[in-house]
């Protein structure tokens, strides 16, 4: 392999295992979720600011459970990593088929000021 894969690769792994790292040295604090949402959040900033704060609207649709709730979520990530990869596939694919008429245009080119010359 060359250098630059092996780079490559060192900061692929890097970047999967440091964040995770940074996460289990970081001490909890006790009643927290590790992973609380930014929602919560906002609901306790809001809380803490107008502590009478009623919502102006409701919900169209509310999941049944928590879990209901983390499956739409899922659902939703796997749909936009699904439209973000075939986007990229199709940009590669755009760019490679139009890679070779590129070349033979750029060949041709060459060609004709030596095809002019030889007239």
């Amino acid at each position: 392999m060359k250098a630059r894969t092996w780079l490559t690769w060192a900061v692929i792994v890097l970047v999967t295992v440091l964040p995770l790292w940074l996460i289990g040295a970081t001490p909890g604090t006790p009643g927290t979720a590790l992973f609380g949402g930014s929602d919560d959040r906002a609901q306790q900033a809001i809380g803490t600011i107008a502590p009478g704060y009623r919502p102006w609207f409701s919900p169209v649709f509310t999941p049944a459970s928590d879990e209901i709730a983390s499956l739409l979520f899922a659902l939703q990530a796997a749909i936009g990593a699904g439209v973000i990869g075939y986007w990229l596939g199709l940009s590669v694919a755009r760019e490679r088929a139009q890679a070779p008429a590129t070349a033979t245009a750029a060949a041709s080119a060459a060609e004709a000021p030596r095809e002019h010359r030889a007239d």
